[in-house]
Order: C-alpha cells, then sequence, then structure tokens
C-alpha cells in the first residue's frame, strides 16, 4: 500500500463529489437500463492514495468510476432507491476501490464486529474473476465502519466463509451516508502473467433494512444460473506482477493443559484434578510464489488447532459421522478444487501433521493442485449400508492430486487422486474424474465417477484397534459385499466404485434437479468424508418461484421432491414424496414449510408410516435485534438396531442475534431433540445443546470473546411387556458445559495474537465405580493457551 501526502485540498474535492451528484440526478431524470457485462477501463493512479477512508488523496482525482447499479433482490434489475458507485485505480502494488453509499446516515447498519462478522450490517464491495473463466472468484467486502470480510465464490454463487487474504480497508459515515476505501495487493491475489489484465468483476452492495436490496453494477439475469458468467469487463491494468515472491507464516504457541485423573485404584469418589507441566511448540510456513497464478507452499509442525470450537450438535438417534466445515488458513490456498460432489476430498482428515505441502497453480484454463502431509494422528470414517464406524489410527501419508480443466462458461472437466498409506501397511486410495457441461443458458449435466481401492488394517498390527459393529435380530453386520468381505479390521483388501450424474434447470421461474447416486458396499474414500455405501438413490426435485415484491410480500416459492433408495442388491431401503412452500415478508422475515412422508427399512425391518413437518422462520426487522426458529415434529425411526420402532418426534432450533450496542454483539442458539415410542408412549431420549458467543470490541483489531456452551442428554431403557406396556429401568445423563474466554488483537488474518482457555465441566453421577452418593459437578479438563503468529512478504 502506498502512502503519501494529502495534496488535493477539501474544497476541490467538493467539487469532485457535488459533480458526482449532479451527474447522478441528471441521470434520474432519464429512463433507467440495467447494464449487462459493462465494461470499465482503468488507469494508473495519478498521484498516491492513503487508506484512510477520506476519499480526498491526488489518486483519487480523474479515475474510473462505475455506476448505474441495478436493484437484483428483490427487484429484478430495477433501479435502486439509493445511488451507489464505485472509483477504481491502480498503482505498481495495488487495486484500489473507493465505493460510495448514499444513504441516511442515521439508519446506516453497522458493528465493531471482528472480521468476516459483518454480515448483518450494510456492506459494499467487489467481485473478482482474474482467470475471466468464471469457474471461481475473489470476494472482498466491507462494512461502513472497514470492517473486512472476505470469501471465494463458485461459478453458481457458492461461497468459502473460512477463505482469507491480506488486504486493507478503511470507512467513514458521511452526511451522505457512508464511503469505504480499499487497497487490495496484487502479491494476494493469482491471475494470469500477461502484458495487459482482462479481469471479470461485479461490484456489490447490501442494503439491510426492513427489506434487505442487492444491487449490483453488473445486472443479472434471473434466467441464468451461472452468476460469474454475469459479470462485468475490468480492462486496462498493464505491467503489474505478484510483487511479494515469498510469505513466511512464524507462529508460537504456549499452552498448559490438565484434566481429571482416574482414582487410584481400590479408592472411591473421584480422582484429583492433575495439570501438565507447561509445554509450547513452534511452526513455520513457507508460500513461494513461481509465478503470478502458481505457488508452494510448505509447512513443519503446523499448530492445526481452532481458536473456537465447533458448534455442538446434537448425534443422539443418528448412525453415521457429523459433518464440520474447515476453516483451517492452510487448506484455503486451492479450496475450490477440493469440492466435488462425492466428497473425496475433506481436509479434516488429515488431522496433526507434523510437515505438510502443496503446489497450487492454474495456467490458462487448467488448473492443479498437489497435497502431502504427514500425519501423527489419523481418523478414519468407515462408511456401511446402515451405518458409519469411526477409528483412530495413528501415523499415515496422505497424497492428494487435483486437475481441472475449465471450460467455457462455468462447466469444467476434473480428475482426482487421493492415496493415503499407514505405518502398518493399511491404505485407501481413491481415483476418478468430474464434469459439468452446459447444455444451454438454463441447462446443465453434471457427473462422477470414482474407484476406490482399501487395503484394511490388521487389527494384530495396529494395537488392537477395532471399530463397533451393530447387533440387531434381524440383520447381519459383520460382513459386506453379500459376505465376501467380513467388517472387521482383518488385512482384507477390496474395491469399491462409486457414481453421481445430474440434470439440473435453473432459471427465473421454474427450476429441477434430477440425481441419482451408486456407491458399492466396498466404496470408501480415507481422505474423504463418506459415510454410507451400499446404495442407490434416485430423486427429483422441482420447484416455481415468484418475487412480485409487493410491500408485505417480496417472494415466494413451492416445491415437490420424490425420491427411492435401494441398496445394491436391489433391495429396496427408503422412498419419500416432500413439497413445500416458502416465502420472503418485509422485515427481512423468511418463512418456509415442508412435509414429508416416507417409508425406510432399517435394521431387517420395513417402517411405514413416516411423517414429518419442517417449519422454519427467521426475521431481522431491526438492525439490533434477529431471531430464527426451527420446529420438526412428526414420526420417526427410533434407530436402536435391536429393535428399531417409529416414534413420535419432536425437535427445536432457536436463535438469538442481539446488537445492544455498535461494539457488542451477542449470538445465541439453543437446540432440542426429544423421541417418544409410538407403542408405549415413554421417551427413548431427550437431548439439549444451548451455546452463545459474546463479542466486544475495543477497536477494529482488538476484541473479547467468550463462548459458553451447555450439553445435556438423557437416555433411556426399558423392559418391555407383551401387552405393549413399559417400565424404565435405567436412564443415563450426561451434562457438560464449557467456556472459551478469547482476547484477540488483529492485524491482519496471518499476523495475530491470541490469549485464552477452554474449559470443560461435566456432571458425574452415582455408579458401582464411584461411589458417589449424588451427581457431583468437577472440571473434567482445561487449557489456558497463548499464540502469536505473523506474516513475513519478502
Amino acid at each position: 500500500m502506498t502512502g503519501g501526502n494529502n495534496v488535493l485540498e477539501m474544497g476541490a474535492y467538493r467539487v469532485v463529489i457535488g459533480l458526482v451528484m449532479v451527474g447522478a440526478v441528471a441521470g434520474a431524470a432519464r429512463a433507467f437500463e440495467p447494464s449487462f457485462h459493462p465494461s470499465l477501463h482503468v488507469a494508473p493512479a495519478p498521484g498516491a492514495i492513503h487508506i484512510d477512508g477520506e476519499l480526498d488523496d491526488p489518486g483519487w482525482v480523474g479515475v474510473a468510476v462505475a455506476d448505474g447499479f441495478a436493484e437484483n433482490s428483490p427487484g429484478d434489475q430495477i433501479e435502486p432507491p439509493v445511488h451507489s458507485e464505485a472509483w477504481v485505480t491502480y498503482d505498481e502494488s495495488n487495486i484500489y476501490i473507493a465505493l460510495i453509499a448514499a444513504d441516511d446516515p442515521a439508519t446506516v447498519r453497522k458493528t465493531l464486529s471482528d472480521r468476516d462478522n459483518i454480515w448483518r450490517d450494510d456492506y459494499f464491495g467487489i467481485m473478482l474473476d482474474t482467470y475471466g473463466d468464471s469457474s471461481w472468484g475473489y470476494e472482498f467486502f466491507v462494512n461502513p465502519l472497514g470492517i473486512q470480510g472476505d470469501l471465494r465464490m463458485s461459478s453458481e454463487g457458492g461461497e468459502d466463509m473460512g477463505f482469507d487474504l491480506v488486504w486493507f480497508s478503511e470507512g467513514r459515515i458521511t452526511e451522505t451516508g457512508y464511503q469505504v476505501e480499499i487497497a487490495i495487493p496484487f502479491a494476494s491475489l493469482r491471475f494470469e502473467g500477461r502484458p495487459e489484465q482482462m479481469w471479470r468483476v461485479n461490484f456489490w452492495r447490501d442494503h439491510q433494512r426492513e427489506v434487505r436490496r442487492r444491487y449490483s453494477w453488473a445486472a443479472l439475469d434471473r434466467d441464468d444460473p451461472c452468476f460469474l458468467c454475469q459479470f462485468g469487463y475490468l480492462e486496462g491494468i498493464r505491467g503489474i506482477t505478484p510483487g511479494s515472491n515469498v510469505d513466511v507464516i512464524g507462529s508460537v504457541v504456549g499452552f498448559q493443559s490438565g484434566a481429571l485423573a482416574p482414582p487410584s485404584e481400590g479408592t472411591p469418589g473421584l480422582g484429583d484434578f492433575e495439570n501438565e507441566d507447561p509445554d509450547g511448540e513452534v511452526g513455520i510456513n513457507v508460500r513461494y510464489a513461481l509465478s503470478s497464478s502458481s505457488s508452494a507452499e510448505l509447512t513443519l509442525n503446523p499448530d492445526f488447532s481452532q481458536i473456537e470450537s465447533d458448534a455442538g450438535q446434537i448425534d443422539v438417534n443418528s448412525t453415521f459421522a457429523l459433518f464440520f466445515p474447515e476453516s483451517r488458513p492452510f487448506f484455503q490456498e486451492g479450496s475450490n478444487l477440493y469440492d466435488t460432489w462425492i466428497n473425496a476430498i475433506y481436509p479434516r482428515s488429515i488431522n496433526n501433521p507434523t510437515v505438510a505441502g502443496k503446489l497450487t497453480g492454474q495456467f490458462g484454463d487448467a488448473e492443479l493442485l498437489y497435497l502431502f502431509a504427514r500425519d501423527d494422528n489419523s481418523p478414519l470414517i468407515v462408511p456401511f449400508e446402515e451405518f458409519s464406524a469411526f477409528a483412530a489410527l495413528d501415523n499415515s501419508v496422505s497424497n492428494i492430486a487435483r486437475a481441472q480443466y475449465n471450460l467455457p462458461g462455468d462447466g469444467y472437466i476434473g480428475t482426482l487422486l487421493t492415496d493415503r498409506r499407514h505405518d502398518g501397511g493399511a491404505s485407501g486410495t481413491t481415483f476418478g474424474v468430474d464434469t459439468r457441461v452446459r447444455f444451454a443458458k438454463s441447462l446443465s449435466l453434471e457427473a462422477q465417477v470414482l474407484a476406490s481401492h482399501t487395503q484394511e488394517p490388521d487389527s494384530t498390527d495396529f494395537g488392537g484397534v477395532s471399530i463397533d459393529l451393530p447387533e440387531s435380530p434381524y440383520e447381519t453386520y459383520d460382513t459386506f459385499e453379500d459376505g465376501k468381505h467380513t467388517a472387521a479390521f482383518d488385512g482384507e483388501s477390496f474395491w469399491g466404485q462409486g457414481y453421481y450424474v445430474s440434470l439440473e434447470r435453473g432459471g427465473r421461474t421454474y427450476n429441477a434437479d434430477f440425481d441419482y447416486w451408486e456407491y458399492s458396499p466396498g466404496f470408501r474414500t480415507d481422505n474423504g468424508f463418506t459415510t454410507r455405501n451400499d446404495y442407490r438413490q434416485a430423486s427429483f426435485w422441482n420447484g416455481l418461484s415468484w418475487q412480485p415484491s409487493r410491500k408485505v410480500l417480496q417472494s415466494w416459492d413451492v416445491g415437490l421432491g420424490v425420491g427411492r433408495v435401494w441398496n445394491t442388491e436391489g433391495r429396496f431401503k427408503d422412498e419419500w414424496l416432500e413439497p413445500s412452500v416458502s416465502a420472503t415478508l418485509i422485515g427481512q422475515t423468511n418463512l418456509n414449510i415442508d412435509h414429508l412422508w416416507s417409508a425406510e427399512r432399517f435394521s431387517g425391518k420395513t417402517i411405514e408410516g413416516i411423517r414429518r413437518t419442517n417449519f422454519n422462520a427467521s426475521s431481522r426487522f431491526t438492525d439490533w435485534f434477529g431471531v430464527g426458529l426451527f420446529v420438526r415434529t412428526g414420526r420417526l425411526i427410533w434407530r436402536d438396531f435391536s429393535d428399531p420402532q417409529l416414534g413420535d418426534a419432536f425437535d427445536m432450533s432457536a436463535e438469538l442475534n442481539l446488537r445492544p450496542t455498535e461494539r457488542l454483539r451477542v449470538d445465541s442458539s439453543w437446540d432440542y431433540s426429544t423421541l417418544a415410542s409410538r407403542r408405549h408412549g415413554m421417551d427413548f431420549f431427550r437431548a439439549h445443546v444451548f451455546r452463545s458467543r459474546w463479542t466486544y470490541g475495543f477497536s477494529r483489531r482488538f476484541y473479547l470473546r467468550l463462548v459458553a456452551e451447555y450439553r445435556e442428554t438423557e437416555t433411556y431403557e426399558y423392559d418391555e411387556a407383551t401387552d405393549g406396556s413399559a417400565t424404565r429401568t435405567d436412564t443415563r445423563k450426561r451434562r457438560g458445559l464449557a467456556l472459551e474466554p478469547l482476547l484477540t488483537y488483529e492485524i491482519n488474518p496471518f499476523t495475530v495474537f491470541y490469549v485464552g482457555a477452554t474449559s470443560d465441566r461435566r456432571e458425574f453421577e452415582p455408579d458401582d465405580e464411584n461411589s458417589l452418593v449424588e451427581p457431583v459437578w468437577r472440571e473434567s479438563a482445561r487449557q489456558i493457551f497463548a499464540k502469536v503468529s505473523y506474516l513475513w512478504q519478502l
């Protein structure tokens, strides 16, 4: 970022702004015409620019201006009620963007939040497709106070929320609204090395009031589902290079851990809480820019822990592993290549590496990714027909390769290979191809074919490691593929296949999606997230959308989905019919209701009469208060392998978002779930998770956060009489409380200082081992830590 003195007089600055406003008023007298695929030709900055949000530097004089924004939601390419414009220029190191948002300053929504938490504020920004191939793009947004939010976008509008880059911004509330100033270093971007760049671009403003309005410089055709294909063009950037060739991130972590020790042998009660000796680790991450569009990255002893824990999920009555999103910085470069329809690349399968590295690059229309890691703790998800098992293995080496050739529009052809090999001889390899082809503006075909080879661990060579298998009087789970293989870890070797094909239509009014999936009994993805195999699934969904944009009703949708599942032997497993209706109302209020009729075969029994209704509502009718509610009620399966049966279910999730002041933000949620037998009316379980996150911003860089999470689960066992009545014989209760205070000082996403702690408390129930008389709450685990990481750009 360049700096300089303020040599432009404020009088001249007012003249420039005045001319802009006069032009805006004159333009309003003309009929509004949205601009599809507009072009903006930019020139080098005529002087220095200092990022302070004032827009009075000489570098802004006479720069290119993008205006004529169109409202694309809820209105359809109509003239917005407020004026927006973007100024763009560049120098040898940065591209500069100034964004001017006309508005009533008293109503501007803003929060002094931590980074990437601006999405409930007003925000304004730029979207960049630096390769111009519509395969993926950068997003840089700023709220009125200059707080940043950055993401990576896919061609169809999907976004990676964990994506972070180094860039600079400031914002100011003005008499006529707000304005923000941005500098994005070319060193933070990937682009082709050529004399003049031709980038695709769109400027986007989110205007959150009683109606959430969204404006864009490049108008959008609702009959075209390819979002990036509709960007405008940014021309004129010449002679630029990435700048910094080497990025070095050094990190130092100090911590002390403690846990509740088991009692001494023969001693009743609980053990003592024992603290370990203080410890620390040093890590380093080096990224070398091979060119403007490719890089190599190596990390030694990385700290792959997360500063904030994953939000709790209720997993009672679920037989499959839970998915958590990836948010660790090492995996963000090239993250668009991880995503395929069959989830073969799941970075969280790499858990605690001592060394990891990767190569990423884009060369014309081809994108490449190679990643390797030596992992000390290797989680393994083992899928079966009706459940997934989990095993924790030790040392492994993972190699992941992915290549993708981008076709015109948002189509592509890709291939991948993943290979994980454990010390001791076990391995898992997956390889295949995938593609997306657009036949017309609104029709596309997606397909993927994968093969896998598994060399199972032999429990005798892996310290007796094993997996838990369910027992059922109606079904056998100790073998698979028609008895050809055992489910236990006994060193077997086998192949598997996975198939996916989809035909989709996206448009203004009518949307449809036909999907077919097939996983063979031996299909596994050791570096991926596959929780189920041995099934074939065909499903079809279609829906209609209307956006009348009336005073109360902004839009509404109706849909209908149907589907059926078989195992690979052709035996029925599941079928469903699900209609739905949703609406968007004034006050940023969203409503949705759907109902499902289903029948399913589980644990050897076909269970009919499954019914459930979902209701979902959310509202943000003021800038300081938001609320959400989800309710599910109906008849669902109690997934007890020994006696599956239909139960009466009730699930509820509530969310409350408060902004009492500009500096304080409180986000709380409560999840509740219960299921009762339809045979005898007694509960199988009850579960709660309450989580509250408090964040106070002292400044843009310095903030305090506290997370508290309370968990409670009760499960019940019964003796059932021949007349259908039941007597409760056992109650198992688990209660826990986690507290996570954290103090953060953040210069950029990679130069950060943290100090914090995690404390887990749980309730211990009396049992034969502890000889407790009554329940006792004790701290079961604790960690105090401090971490500093620093980015050097050499």
